[in-house]
């Protein structure tokens, strides 16, 4: 078991890193085709609201409010739904990611059939139902805690990633894993706008892909771990 565990570790890296992409692709979704509203980055809806309350002409206030709550919903079904799981993947994390994956193919198939820019409350549903599987998939992986991988946000990681640089007097440790991070949100977005060019629904898609692989590996390393140390034990039982 002991040498499996790196290797467990690091294919949770590679998957919170994958969903780090996805959360660019569905911001990008979001903000350039869905009203200018996050549905991954809290911050950015926050600061958006912020200007609407000040004046600001023509910004969204009803979307990034509600994205704010329902991502909150989200997590708090998450927090809920993990509260007594075991420490790192377990049933109850795959349920969660799980449910991201299904949460978010629904959502991609109902964008592709019906157009949510011609009616005002359709598309407030849509980008709430986004926010609220990110708020699942922020918890989750919080929960799993993979160190300075959140998978919605990167402003922590690119602080994170220069003041403990060599430049600063650090020892640049996680630098590998935060420029990644935040190298893969900016393409995740990159690939967002440019599936706008396509449709609307196929950057929805693919971000339900990517979560469903994620869910689907994580799970299944999650069986193996489980079946290793099943074995372990009756090794040690027998002799």
């Amino acid at each position: 078991m002991a040498a499996t565990r790196p290797t467990t570790d690091r294919l949770h890296l590679t998957l919170m890193l994958i969903l780090t992409f996805s959360t660019g692709v569905i911001d990008a979704v979001g903000y350039l085709g869905l009203d200018r509203v996050f549905t991954g980055n809290m911050t950015g809806n926050v600061v958006l609201l912020g200007m609407a309350v000040a004046g600001g002409d023509d910004l969204p206030v009803l979307r990034p409010a509600l994205a704010l709550l329902f991502f909150m919903v989200g997590a708090v079904l998450a927090g809920r739904l993990l509260r007594k799981a075991p420490a790192g993947w377990s049933g109850r994390t795959s349920v969660a990611f799980g449910s991201v994956a299904v949460g978010t193919t629904a959502i991609a198939v109902v964008v592709g059939f019906m157009d949510v820019n011609a009616d005002e409350i359709l598309g407030s549903v849509i980008t709430s139902a986004l926010a609220t599987v990110m708020g699942i998939q922020a918890a989750a992986a919080k929960r799993l805690k993979v160190a300075e991988i959140t998978t919605v946000v990167v402003t922590s990681t690119i602080t994170g990633l220069a003041s403990d640089s060599r430049l600063a007097g650090g020892k640049g440790a996680f630098w590998a894993r935060r420029a990644l991070a935040i190298l893969l949100i900016g393409l995740g977005a990159v690939a967002g706008g440019f599936a706008l060019l396509i449709d609307l629904w196929v950057g929805v898609a693919i971000s339900a892909l990517l979560s469903a692989v994620v869910a689907i590996a994580g799970h299944v390393r999650y069986r193996q771990d489980r079946a290793a140390l099943r074995d372990a034990e009756l090794s040690e039982i027998a002799v």
